[in-house]
C-alpha cells in the first residue's frame, strides 16, 4: 500500500457555498447564479444567520468556499463568513481555509483582501490553456491569465496554490491537452485537480449535444487522463485520488475528509453535508434560499438517514476513490466473493493489500464502483 498519507489526517470539516458568477459556463450543474452579484451582501448576511442556527460541533481543521465563484464577491464577505463558522465550531491551529477562484479575479488588492479574511489556499480555475478550448468551456480568461494569477497568489503569501482542469472536450486535442499540462507544471502548482469533461443534464452542454453537437469521447478523455498521470509523476506531483494530484503534505484536506466518508458540515444554496449518520442538502433556488433562511426556517431541501448495508456501500464508493483504498470490512469480503470482484483482481484491475481494498489501475475506477454498488 502507498505511504506517502501516513500521518495526514481528514479533520472535521465545513463547506460553504457562494454562487455568484459573472455568467454560467455551458457544462455547469452546480446551484450558481449569473448576474446577481448585489445579492451577495444579503446571501452572506443569511448564510451566516444559516451557521448562527446550526448545532456546534467540534472545532474545524478545513473549510472549503465553492461556487459558484467565491473570489467574484468582497473579501469583506468571505471573511464575515469565516467569522461566523469560528464563531459556532471553533478553529484548530493551523487551518486551511481553501477559495475556489477564477484567474481574471486575482488583482493584488483581491489576493491581500482574501488573506486578510482568513484564506489560505486557493483553488484556481485553470481547465485549459488552449483559448479555443476556454471559449467553448464558456470560460472568460485567457491562458496568460492563469500564470498572472498563480503569480499573485504566490507574491502575496497564499500557504497554498492549486490548479483545475477539465479535460476532453470535443474540441481539444492531444497536442493542445499536452501543451496545457506543460504549462501547468511550469507554474510549479502545489496541487492539481484534472476532471474529465461530463455532460450534465439540463446544462447548456446537453442541450447542444442533443441538437447534434459532437459529445467528448470516451477512449479520447482515456488517453488525455493517461497522459495527465505521466505529466503529473513527472513534475512531483503525486496522486492521492482518482482525479486529484499534490505535492507531499499539500492535499486537500477537506476533500480528504470526504473520500474518508467522514462527517462534514455544509452551509448556504444547494450545499450538502453529511454529520451524525444523516446526510442532507440545502435548497437550490437563490430566491427560496433567501426567503427560508430570512424566514427563520430551515434552508434544508431533503435529509437521509443512512445505516446498514447503503451506509456501507456508501463507505466503498468514496473510499475506493483513494489511492491507499478503503479498510475491506464487509463491503469489501463481499466484492472479494462475488464474481465481477473476482474478475477485476485476476484482470489486475483491483487488489487487496492487507486489510484495504485497493484500486489498482486508476483509469478503471468507475467500473470498480459499479461493481461495488452492484453487490446484492
Amino acid at each position: 500500500m502507498p505511504h506517502r498519507l501516513a500521518g495526514v489526517g481528514a479533520p472535521p470539516s465545513a463547506y460553504v457555498h457562494v454562487p455568484f458568477c459573472h455568467r454560467v459556463c455551458p457544462y455547469c450543474d452546480f446551484a450558481v447564479v449569473a448576474g446577481r452579484l448585489s445579492d451577495a451582501d444579503r446571501y452572506v448576511s443569511a448564510v451566516v444567520r444559516e451557521i448562527e442556527c446550526s448545532d456546534a460541533w467540534e472545532p474545524l481543521g478545513a473549510v472549503f468556499i465553492g461556487g459558484g465563484t467565491p473570489s467574484a464577491v468582497d473579501p469583506k464577505l468571505i471573511g464575515q463568513l469565516l467569522g461566523a463558522l469560528e464563531a459556532k465550531h471553533g478553529f484548530q491551529r493551523d487551518m486551511e481555509i481553501t477559495l475556489e477562484s477564477n484567474p481574471e479575479d486575482w488583482a493584488p488588492e483581491k489576493a491581500e483582501g482574501m488573506l486578510s479574511a482568513g484564506v489560505n489556499r486557493v483553488s484556481i480555475g485553470a481547465q485549459s490553456f488552449d483559448p479555443v478550448v476556454l471559449a467553448a468551456l464558456g470560460r472568460q480568461h485567457g491562458p496568460d491569465d492563469v500564470g498572472a494569477a498563480v503569480a499573485v497568489c504566490r507574491s502575496e503569501g497564499f500557504n497554498s496554490v492549486s490548479l483545475d482542469l477539465i479535460f476532453g472536450h470535443p474540441m481539444e486535442t492531444t497536442s493542445s491537452w499536452s501543451d496545457t499540462l506543460r504549462r501547468v507544471t511550469d507554474l510549479a502548482p502545489d496541487h492539481v485537480s484534472a476532471y474529465a469533461l461530463t455532460v450534465e443534464r439540463g446544462t447548456q452542454l446537453s442541450r447542444e449535444v442533443s441538437a447534434g453537437s459532437p459529445a467528448p469521447d470516451d477512449d479520447d478523455q482515456a488517453d488525455r487522463y493517461e497522459a495527465t498521470l505521466e505529466a503529473m509523476a513527472a513534475a512531483g506531483l503525486e496522486r492521492y485520488e482518482v482525479s486529484n494530484f499534490s505535492q507531499i503534505g499539500r492535499e486537500c484536506r477537506y476533500n480528504r475528509r470526504v473520500w474518508a466518508h467522514g462527517s462534514y458540515e455544509a452551509y448556504g444554496l444547494g450545499a450538502h453535508g453529511y454529520r451524525d449518520g444523516v446526510r442532507f442538502r440545502n435548497v437550490r433556488a437563490l430566491d427560496a434560499y433567501l426567503a427560508r433562511v430570512e424566514a427563520g426556517e430551515s434552508a434544508r431541501a431533503g435529509r437521509e438517514a443512512l445505516e446498514g448495508w447503503p451506509l456501507e456501500l456508501e463507505r466503498m464508493m468514496v473510499g475506493l476513490r483513494r489511492i491507499e483504498g478503503v479498510e475491506l470490512g464487509p463491503g469489501g469480503a463481499a466484492f472479494l466473493a462475488s464474481e465481477e470482484g473476482q474478475r477485476l483482481v485476476h484482470a489486475g484491475v483491483v487488489s487487496q493489500e492487507g486489510d484495504r481494498l485497493v484500486v489498482t489501475n486508476p483509469l478503471m475506477t468507475d467500473a470498480v464502483i459499479r461493481a461495488t454498488l452492484a453487490l446484492p
